[in-house]
């Protein structure tokens, strides 16, 4: 598995650097915190596992671009980012949609990484009773975060305001968990025969 440590390495010195530059000077340095902290706690988590239990390289690539959508959005806050402003121009959109692009990635990235988990760990069997497992897990992280983002909004009132990230859209609470579902649909359908490729290759973790 060395392609695959090499892999980590270099996902570990992308987010460093681009934890340095997106906290640097973030709009606000409170939701900053709150946006980058998935990222801040899954990288010891992945160091820490990497001998046991190496992922997959597609596993990793997609927590690697994550993490690096989570910067971005931690930077600018979501409804502030510049790139975003440019697709709301280009698709004449009401509103910044990097936040929605945000969830759908919520979705499509734990998809694989809960996928391999239940296969790997959990004995799961390819087909509809694996795919179900993941979805709804993928939705249960979905409302633990609009749970979050609540608990947000009570403790800090009208600061919470970047975080939430709302722009508002009363329902944008559902809007977010329906695209973090079609995101981890959209992974499975997309990615599952190649990720089974690669499970296939990896070798078996050490005991």
């Amino acid at each position: 598995m060395a392609g695959a440590n090499r892999l980590l390495i270099a996902v570990s010195v992308v987010w460093t650097a681009g934890l340095v530059l997106s906290g640097w000077q973030p709009y606000d340095r409170a939701t900053w915190w709150m946006e980058v902290a998935p990222a801040l706690i899954a990288l010891p988590i992945l160091l820490a596992s990497a001998r046991r239990f190496p992922l997959t390289r597609l596993a990793l690539v997609l927590i690697g671009l994550h993490g690096l959508v989570l910067m971005l959005g931690g930077a600018y806050t979501y409804a502030r980012v510049p790139i975003g402003f440019a697709v709301q121009d280009w698709l004449d959109l009401a509103r910044n949609p990097y936040d929605r692009f945000g969830h759908f990635m919520q979705g499509f990235v734990p998809a694989i990484v809960l996928r391999e988990l239940l296969i790997r760990i959990g004995g799961i069997a390819r087909g509809a009773l694996l795919s179900a497992l993941v979805l709804a897990s993928c939705l249960a992280i979905s409302a633990s975060y609009e749970l979050i983002e609540f608990g947000a909004a009570m403790a800090l009132g009208q600061n919470a305001d970047a975080f939430l990230g709302t722009q508002g859209d009363p329902w944008d609470t559902q809007w977010d968990m329906l695209l973090c579902l079609i995101g981890a649909a959209s992974a499975l359908i997309l990615l599952g025969h190649w990720h089974d490729r690669q499970l296939a290759s990896l070798k078996r973790p050490r005991e």
